[in-house]
């Protein structure tokens, strides 16, 4: 076979799956690692995939990279809004302070909470324009808004500012989400100032729930900003898997499948 038609199939693969591995490609393609690796180099070199350790992986995995506000609301659209539902039910009752982290499927409980008045005399804390707008016309709900400099990508504010607000905080509850979640690396995110926020915005709640549609599993992104043992509970569409479901039960959180 020559270099061309695996450089095609190489790609295929990794249009497909996200990942390969250099002893897959050599066992697949009947030739040598160090071939393996002379191929992926060239690959690389045309911006078509990222070398890691002991393979490569799709350009789509690169740890930096963030889709825009418009097409995270997109994606998964399903699966988040079953997870946004099953999270109403983790709400308290009434009386009682709640901080929502930015993102689209803590924004699609947002709008529920707005449609379905959930919950008399809540407060909720949230340094996200999206699910700000969402919250403000509802009667049942004191809206306190965090400030900072805003990120046009997620329409939250981020940075040191906005980690301090966070600080002076401590909340029933908060519902967060991330970009990835890992056994090893646990939850991260690519930009460190909305790592920094994250943080924060965890150490101010007295419980934490996650929600991360199955997408989101044994992925890395560039900052790390808790490790698992700081999560409460998951809720998720699909339970996890192998060494991510050690992890997790390990750390004692409970999964909620939606």
């Amino acid at each position: 076979m020559f270099a061309e038609e695996r450089h095609r199939l190489i790609t295929d693969q990794l249009a497909a799956e996200g990942k390969v591995t250099v002893a897959q490609l050599a066992e697949r393609f009947e030739i040598t690692a160090e071939t393996v690796r002379r191929d992926l180099a060239q690959l690389e070199s045309e911006n078509l995939l990222r070398r890691v350790h002991g393979g490569a992986v799709s350009i789509s995995e690169a740890s930096t990279r963030e889709e825009s506000y418009m097409a995270r609301t997109a994606i998964h659209a399903e699966a988040k809004a079953r997870i946004a539902q099953r999270a109403l039910s983790l709400l308290p009752v009434s009386d009682a302070s709640v901080i929502l982290d930015a993102g689209t499927t803590t924004e699609f409980l947002a709008e529920r909470m707005a449609k379905t008045n959930a919950g008399s005399g809540l407060v909720v804390i949230t340094h996200a324009l999206p699910i700000a707008t969402a919250l403000v016309q509802s009667p049942e709900i004191a809206l306190e808004l965090i400030g900072g400099r805003v990120r046009g990508i997620t329409g939250a504010t981020s940075g040191a500012r906005t980690a301090q607000e966070y600080s002076n905080y401590r909340a029933d509850i908060a519902f967060i989400g991330t970009n990835a979640l890992h056994a090893d690396f646990a939850l991260s995110t690519p930009d460190p100032l909305e790592a920094a926020v994250k943080t924060a915005l965890i150490a101010s709640a007295r419980r934490v729930v996650l929600l991360a549609d199955s997408s989101k599993f044994d992925q890395e992104t560039l900052v790390r900003f808790a490790r698992l043992d700081a999560i409460d509970t998951l809720v998720t569409d699909s339970a996890p898997q192998g060494d991510l479901a050690a992890a997790l039960e390990l750390a004692e959180v409970e999964v909620v499948v939606a």
